[in-house]
């Protein structure tokens, strides 16, 4: 098979405000919070209470559903709040960070000559183990499972998404670490995706694969589907990059460090502060933008298409490696429904503008419609380059007809597959939202 990846399908949205090649430290955070909605599907079960003190690397709470499963506080210090919502659910545990910077040490080991039992049960214990997404379903990966293969993408194609290559460049002995650990995890191959000028192709215990084309090349799931498709009853891990070297640094160093390096992307940024700062998981956003005017402009962990939005006082998703700020859409066009009356919007469509000569511009969050009946246009099949069908994936799913989501590839697909069909599609239809209920359906139904 072929180790190039050509993706031929797809949109790439060209938007202002990328952030400058500069890496410099963030503010310290003085407060960090774990956040079990970023783990989908994650029930919590406390181990910690209020007031507690605790180390960086030690578990405050682990899964329901799979006790060996831990989440560990990123910092030390102490638990000063316990966020509750409806029904007494768990939205947050904010941890106050002391300057004793303590941490749990669970010694160097030689992967060289380890087992994967040995991997796997540091990776639980020391809260690394939530880096490690199943798929199908997109959720963490269950501790009793062998995959018949893991993926890890360093080709980044999403909107003014950070690139991993750059991310990456201090931290390549970790980040090699990591991938000789996850191959022990595994009876099949490692897969590491990258681009065609890049820095890591000379890594070993992996098969390297280099992608081409438009968003969503850079997904994981469009190259699953290009390298080893997944079939009903299997189960495939994938593992984000800069993840893959905090694990490879626990292993070198015995300790957890889920440091991230974060993109500050987006028109709302002013040039001199659009650059990639270092912080740890669960910082708060004014450590990266200060006290930002919210009626205004929008918040986003992640980039424009896949992310979540923030208020001044939340945190940034465990997974993200990119805070988005762009305007909110409170402003409209007079007659901005005409044909080619309008570009500086993004489009797909052919009676734009904004199409015809192309050009980077400025986004908004404003919707540009209302919603409208779902018809047959050929928009989505346009933007998905997966052997599925798209449209009538999400008649199945919004139907609930488990028999027909399986037929037309559910197990192969996660929300950020359907970003783009967000975005083209003009009835206005939250795809991502349809594909995210259809999974959990298929999660309860068949497990």
């Amino acid at each position: 098979m072929s180790k190039d990846i050509r993706v031929r399908k797809g949109l790439d949205l060209k938007l202002k405000g990328e952030a400058d090649k500069k890496i410099v430290n963030a503010s310290q955070s003085s407060i960090y919070a774990i956040k079990p909605a970023d783990f989908h599907a994650v029930v919590p079960k406390l181990i910690l209470k209020e007031g507690a003190a605790v180390k960086a690397g030690e578990p405050i709470f682990y899964s329901k559903y799979d006790e060996k499963v831990k989440f560990c506080s990123p910092v030390s210090g102490t638990i000063t709040e316990i966020l509750r919502g409806a029904k007494r659910r768990i939205l947050e545990v904010k941890i106050t960070a002391n300057a004793s910077n303590e941490v749990v040490n669970h010694g160097k080991l030689d992967l060289s000559n380890a087992s994967g039992e040995q991997v796997k049960s540091i990776l639980l214990e020391s809260g690394c183990w939530p880096f490690i997404i199943q798929r199908p379903y997109s959720i963490v990966a269950n501790s009793e499972d062998t995959p018949k293969a893991i993926f890890i993408s360093a080709y980044a194609t999403a909107p003014l998404a950070g690139d991993p290559e750059f991310i990456l460049a201090d931290k390549k002995e970790a980040f090699q670490a990591g991938i000789t650990a996850l191959s022990k995890l595994t009876s099949g191959k490692v897969h590491l995706s990258v681009g065609k000028k890049s820095g890591l192709k000379d890594v070993s215990d992996a098969d390297v694969h280099t992608v081409k084309g438009t968003h969503p090349a850079g997904n994981v799931g469009v190259q699953i589907h290009k390298i080893d498709p997944i079939n009903m009853g299997e189960r495939v891990w994938t593992v984000g990059a800069e993840d893959v070297a905090t694990i490879g640094n626990l292993f070198l160093t015995g300790e957890y460090k889920p440091e991230r390096t974060v993109a500050l992307v987006g028109t709302a940024v002013k040039d001199e502060d659009r650059k990639y700062y270092k912080t740890i998981a669960g910082a708060n956003v004014k450590t990266l933008v200060g006290t930002v005017d919210t009626d205004n402009t929008r918040i986003i962990s992640g980039d424009v298409l896949t992310g979540d939005k923030l208020s001044n006082d939340q945190f940034i998703n465990f997974y993200h490696n990119t805070l988005t700020l762009i305007p909110e859409g409170n402003q409209y066009a007079f007659l901005g429904w005409l044909p080619f009356t309008r570009n500086d919007v993004p489009s797909n469509a052919g009676t734009s503008f904004s199409k015809l000569f192309g050009g980077k511009k400025e986004v908004n969050t404003n919707l540009n419609g209302e919603d409208r009946a779902l018809v047959v246009t050929g928009e989505m099949e346009e933007v998905m380059p997966m052997d599925i069908y798209p449209l009538q994936l999400i008649k199945a799913c919004m139907a609930g007809d488990i028999e027909k989501m399986e037929n037309l590839g559910i197990y192969e697909v996660a929300p950020e597959d359907f970003a783009l069909i967000d975005f083209t599609n003009t009835s206005k239809l939250e795809a991502q939202e349809v594909i995210r209920l259809g999974l959990d359906l298929m999660i309860t139904e068949v497990g």
